[in-house]
């Protein structure tokens, strides 16, 4: 059984990698850093700013992850066009003996 807060961090990455909500997650995640409600307001000497480095490290991670995967995608299929346009050719070589 998943916590509440696991729950929510999976629906967070979850939402972050469908391309159809990406940008809103973004830009939602961006409101929130700059909203002066929080969850635990700024205003608390040490845990007003926890919640708002937590968020803004697991938004890094998240956006930094879903960039390497599109990079790697990429390279494969680049790979993958190349290796079917290439044409396999027949190279005869004849051995000569050193003496």
């Amino acid at each position: 059984m998943t916590s509440p807060l696991q729950g929510l961090y999976n629906w967070y990455r979850q939402t972050l990698r469908n391309p159809k909500y990406r940008w809103w997650v973004i830009l939602g995640t961006l409101a929130y850093l700059v909203m002066p409600f929080d969850v635990v307001p700024d205003f608390l000497p040490l845990f007003g700013q926890l919640d708002d480095a937590l968020l803004v490290s697991l938004l890094v991670a998240e956006v930094s992850q879903v960039l390497i995967d599109r990079v790697s995608n990429k390279k494969v299929n680049r790979t993958d066009d190349k290796a079917d346009t290439t044409v396999a050719e027949e190279v005869e070589v004849k051995a000569v003996p050193l003496d």
